[in-house]
């Protein structure tokens, strides 16, 4: 397994991971390996910032862009790489002020039912 495959695995979990690779054709393999070795076994697997932080930092991306299934499995990333309910709201209220209300609104309401399970 690949460093790529092996922090993916971690961050969002192998149901995640083996549902993406099951629904992999053709026409999506190339797209798979790219995210595979850049996102996760170049970026992710950088010494300059930790797990917890890069999760932070994706949240509040996701959540200004407007990704919203992105943002939902990264919610759980973020639990899984060790964030609290606590600290993820704290990245969505820094959203509000940053990247706007209605962003940050929605975020909430994505993240509410996520962190409630």
């Amino acid at each position: 397994m690949t460093d790529g495959m092996r922090v993916r695995r971690e961050v969002l979990g192998d149901e995640h991971v083996d549902r993406a690779i099951a629904r992999t054709d053709e026409f999506t393999a190339d797209f798979q390996d790219f995210i595979t070795r850049y996102a996760w076994g170049e970026v992710w697997t950088r010494p300059g910032l930790d797990r917890r932080t890069r999760s932070c930092v994706t949240l509040a991306m996701l959540a200004t862009l407007g990704h919203d299934a992105e943002l939902a499995m990264h919610v759980r990333a973020a639990l899984r790489n060790g964030l609290t309910r606590d600290e993820i709201k704290e990245v969505l209220l820094q959203v509000a002020v940053y990247a706007g209300v209605p962003a940050a609104n929605r975020a909430f309401a994505i993240a509410q039912p996520i962190l409630a399970e």
